[in-house]
């Protein structure tokens, strides 16, 4: 449902807003969750499917699969950050004729 309801309002933010005004660090952070949560589901199934991976983690509550989502959380968030640094609001352009 929240991969859903993001990908819905950084599409909408682009489409129809045009990242005009407040909609940039809506669209930001809209579009790192559901990139976040897609990676989330890639290091899951990776523990799940990677026999290496899978002997050091059968169960997903040992230290390396906690440690590999943390790392993914960090790496985040720190993207989301800069990206909100870099990427500033910008006054909404009226529609030219």
């Amino acid at each position: 449902m929240l991969p859903t309801f993001c990908l819905a309002a950084a599409v909408l933010a682009l489409s129809v807003y045009r990242l005009g005004g407040f909609w940039r660090p809506i669209y930001i952070v809209c579009a790192v969750i559901a990139l976040y949560l897609n990676v989330f589901v890639l290091i899951f199934q990776l523990f799940d499917k990677v026999p290496a991976l899978k002997a050091i983690a059968p169960t997903k509550t040992e230290g390396p699969f906690k440690e590999a989502q943390l790392a993914a959380l960090l790496a985040f968030v720190v993207l989301t950050i800069l990206a909100a640094i870099k990427f500033r609001i910008e006054p909404i352009q009226p529609a030219s004729s």
